[in-house]
């Protein structure tokens, strides 16, 4: 399996050097050269197998030589090991044709878990394969942050640095990240929106010297590694609730595109996906653009599910690059112009071919406390903002989608004022986290500001006080 760039300018790479790379030398993203394919009796097999073994498939095609068999099982287990619940993954069902996928049982309590767990074994394998160590930067708009504290903490190889938006997660996202004291963890408030941090993080990629020097790499779902880890849960929910002999939909709470774009990804290897509905809040852009064909950044605006607080969602750009055939000149002139002007526009068939498979539903302050007092009073089930926004945008979907899968990316404790202003009911907190929460904090507080932000982590990476 050889990865190339959307944006055409960067050598093709295997997966280990795509895993440490995370962006490409060229601004791009790295996507596999081919899709893998799975045909109906190959997906039918993972009917019934426990999550690693499925997920153990799905991901081999994507690692080729780089990793054997045993040793991807080993990792896998390993790293859902983490996990709270026996399924890993389950199906709660809502509704005669509704489902939430949880996806939130794992140590920081969110989805980014089931990929940053895998990540952190992936990267330390390969980094101390190659007597090498890392510089890891990345930005959170909430759990991000927090799965890659505690899937990186302690690790020898690594020195980790988070940037989040000062004052913009909510309490509990917070001291997941700043709770822990290991000598390889930093995190850093910006003041500023998700949209600066991630602009500055991709800043710092796109200097050679600054990279070249702290050896840096992502764990942003700019990470291929990450869109393939997630990609696992749609083959098992699909499965369990009769693909490949019927189709399935879901509905996707979508910030940063990453977890939607595993579910195209998943389409592509041949799940049998009537339809994926990117599900947002009333920072829109992606709804704008599927509605429009216009993708245009606004301001960021607070709201109650932080983590899709953003304004510039990442991984857009290789569903560009798919719907533009796989043209990465026309990629590059889409992004430039979307450096130089603030937006560009989708052509007819680019719009088209989203949409046989995509569309957007955004959902407002008060739709998404409505849909959390409703499921509970109905249901008996509370669900945080973001799982709240999916459900909304599920319940647009036409009776003819097939089961509807909605994917609940983090547990309610993890917004307990939210729920508890749209419930009336505070989450419990699990007892581990609740203890861990108390611990002191610790992180650094800078302005917008790349030349300040790079000194910082220049300053504070073992990497260039010869450590290692």
């Amino acid at each position: 399996m050889h990865y190339v760039s959307t944006r055409g300018q960067a050598p093709k790479l295997g997966f280990e050097d795509v895993l440490l790379a995370g962006l490409a030398c060229d601004g791009g993203l790295y996507v596999p050269d081919a899709w893998p394919a799975f045909g109906a009796d190959e997906i039918a097999e993972l009917a019934g197998m426990p999550y690693v073994d499925a997920a153990a498939h799905v991901i081999r095609p994507f690692v080729g030589d780089d990793i054997g068999p045993d040793e991807l099982t080993e990792i896998l287990t390993d790293a859902y090991a983490t996990f709270t619940h026996p399924a890993i993954a389950p199906l709660v069902q809502i509704a005669p044709e509704g489902w939430i996928l949880e996806l939130f049982h794992g140590p920081t309590l969110a989805f980014k878990d089931f990929a940053m767990q895998v990540l952190a074994r992936l990267m330390d394998r390969a980094l101390v394969r190659r007597s090498k160590r890392a510089t890891i930067v990345g930005a959170t708009s909430g759990d991000t942050g927090g799965a890659a504290v505690e899937a990186f903490r302690g690790r020898e190889a690594v020195d980790l640095f988070i940037l989040h938006p000062k004052g913009r997660v909510s309490d509990v996202q917070r001291r997941q990240m700043t709770t822990a004291h290991e000598d390889n963890v930093h995190n850093i408030a910006i003041e500023g929106t998700f949209d600066d941090c991630q602009a500055l993080v991709k800043a710092m990629f796109n200097d050679a010297v600054l990279r070249d020097r702290l050896s840096l790499a992502a764990v942003n779902s700019i990470n291929w590694a990450r869109i393939m880890v997630q990609t696992v849960y749609y083959f098992t929910s699909a499965v369990a609730l009769g693909a490949p002999h019927r189709s399935v939909s879901f509905s996707v709470p979508t910030g940063n595109f990453g977890d939607i774009f595993a579910g195209y990804v998943a389409a592509q290897m041949g799940l049998p996906i009537k339809r994926l509905v990117i599900a947002t809040n009333v920072n829109d852009i992606l709804a704008r653009a599927l509605n429009t064909g216009r993708y245009e950044s606004k301001d960021v605006v607070a709201t109650s599910s932080p983590s899709m607080d953003i304004q510039v969602s990442s991984n857009f750009e290789r569903l560009i690059f798919e719907s533009a055939g796989r043209d990465a000149a026309q990629v590059r002139a889409l992004m430039d112009e979307f450096s130089t002007r603030g937006y560009f526009d989708l052509s007819r068939n680019e719009l088209d071919y989203i949409a046989a498979l995509l569309s957007a539903h955004r959902t407002d302050e008060a739709e998404t406390r409505e849909t959390m007092r409703v499921l509970l009073e109905t249901t008996g089930y509370l669900a945080d903002p973001h799982t709240a926004v999916g459900l909304d945008a599920a319940g647009q979907i036409g009776s003819d989608a097939g089961p509807v899968i909605t994917l609940a990316t983090a547990h309610p404790a993890k917004f307990p004022d939210a729920v508890k202003q749209a419930c009336g009911r505070t989450p419990e907190l699990p007892a581990a986290l609740g203890k861990r929460l108390d611990a002191e904090e610790r992180y650094a507080v800078l302005t917008n500001d790349l030349q300040k932000v790079s000194r910082h982590i220049e300053q504070h990476a073992r990497i260039l006080a010869g450590a290692g």
